[in-house]
């Protein structure tokens, strides 16, 4: 699924970048300006895995973003300049390479564990998963 969405970069007088996504309301930043564009195309990818996750509905562009608009939004006005750029990604291409990349876990179980599972062929990573995601669900709530 490719999208496109604006994003106003805002450059700093050290030569950083912040970058916020108004069709999302969330922000990023980046040390310089490439560097700002990649995590505006990882927060897009994101918002968008995120939306489709829960079910929400992902927000329709707005292409003809105001500029004097989204200057007002910064009440600090702490930015050299700003400009609006469009950034466009492969969501779901991009969840599959850097969301769901898979990281390998050693573990310790106790032996008598460890027989018994694989006696009864059960998926240790399976198992690991959603015994995590348990976890971090009981913990967030």
């Amino acid at each position: 699924m490719i999208v496109s969405y604006p994003a106003v970069f805002y450059k700093y007088q050290e030569g950083n970048y912040g970058v916020s996504l108004p069709d999302f309301d969330v922000a990023t930043c980046g040390e310089d300006l490439e560097d700002a564009i990649k995590m505006a195309i990882e927060c897009l990818a994101g918002e968008i895995k995120w939306c489709k996750e829960q079910g929400e509905e992902i927000p329709k562009p707005t292409l003809d973003l105001d500029l004097v608009e989204v200057d007002e939004r910064d009440e600090e006005n702490n930015y050299v300049e700003f400009i609006k750029q469009i950034i466009t990604v492969d969501a779901d291409e991009y969840a599959k390479k850097y969301f769901n990349k898979s990281v390998k876990k050693n573990l310790t179980i106790p032996k008598w564990l460890n027989d018994e599972a694989v006696a009864l062929n059960i998926n240790f990573s399976k198992v690991l998963q959603k015994a995590l995601l348990d976890e971090i669900n009981r913990l967030k709530d």
